[in-house]
């Protein structure tokens, strides 16, 4: 329980010093390789929609873990989910309450601890986590917040998980999951994965001369450092 606390307070403290440093000013989303990384991920999230089954999905219920500011729930809403079947859930009080602003009433906004959300079991179509859990740097806290992901999930439905694989050398308070170690936190999903987002160095660079570049760059496999997931549940 010790370790759990001390995770939790350390995560808060990451997210803090991240907000501290030059880098976090790159992710104005009017930068260009931000846009055209947002476009690759919307892209990426339609491609989801039509493999899994999901459509129609006005009648979805999504819960997402971390919802930050509000992003990702916004974005569902442009592909047809409806607010009243959006929860979202952020650790910290700020983000909670931005992202409460910028989402339509409907959408219920829960602040806490997600391992211990107090949510009905097989409630959700889909449970969304986005680079959440490479900001957790202890394992038996990551697996435990997924097996609780796993336990809101409905039979058909799935965990729909966008974050990247590779470590950080320059912050060390995110740390990459790898595709295997996807597969050791949801042993009993089905897995489908698409690679996107052009490595950040590299689209910052070449957008800086023609956004499109980020798409010819993109091309190449080996540069995207984002996987997307769709983790079905049986």
């Amino acid at each position: 329980m010790n370790s759990e606390l001390n995770e939790l307070e350390e995560i808060r403290q990451r997210y803090h010093r991240r907000r501290k440093i030059p880098e976090f000013s790159l992710y104005n989303p009017l930068n260009p390789d931000r846009y055209m990384a947002y476009q690759d991920k919307r892209s990426a999230f339609i491609r989801w929609i039509k493999y899994s089954g999901l459509e129609p999905v006005r009648n979805k219920r999504v819960l997402e873990i971390g919802c930050g500011y509000g992003d990702n729930l916004l974005q569902l809403l442009t592909l047809g989910f409806q607010p009243e079947n959006l929860v979202g859930n952020e650790l910290l009080e700020e983000r909670a309450f931005y992202a409460q602003r910028l989402l339509p009433a409907a959408t219920q906004i829960l602040v806490g601890d997600a391992s211990v959300l107090n949510l009905p079991k097989e409630s959700f179509d889909v449970v969304l986590q986005a680079t959440v859990f490479t900001s957790i740097l202890n394992d038996s806290f990551q697996q435990k917040l997924a097996n609780h992901m796993w336990s809101m999930v409905r039979p058909g439905g799935g965990i729909l998980w966008f974050d990247f694989v590779f470590n950080n050398p320059s912050n060390s308070d995110i740390r990459g999951v790898p595709i295997s170690r996807i597969h050791e936190l949801f042993p009993q999903g089905n897995i489908k994965t698409w690679k996107l987002i052009l490595a950040p160095p590299i689209s910052r660079r070449v957008t800086k001369i023609h956004p499109n570049l980020y798409i010819l760059f993109n091309l190449m496999y080996f540069l995207r450092t984002h996987v997307l997931c769709w983790i079905q549940k049986p």
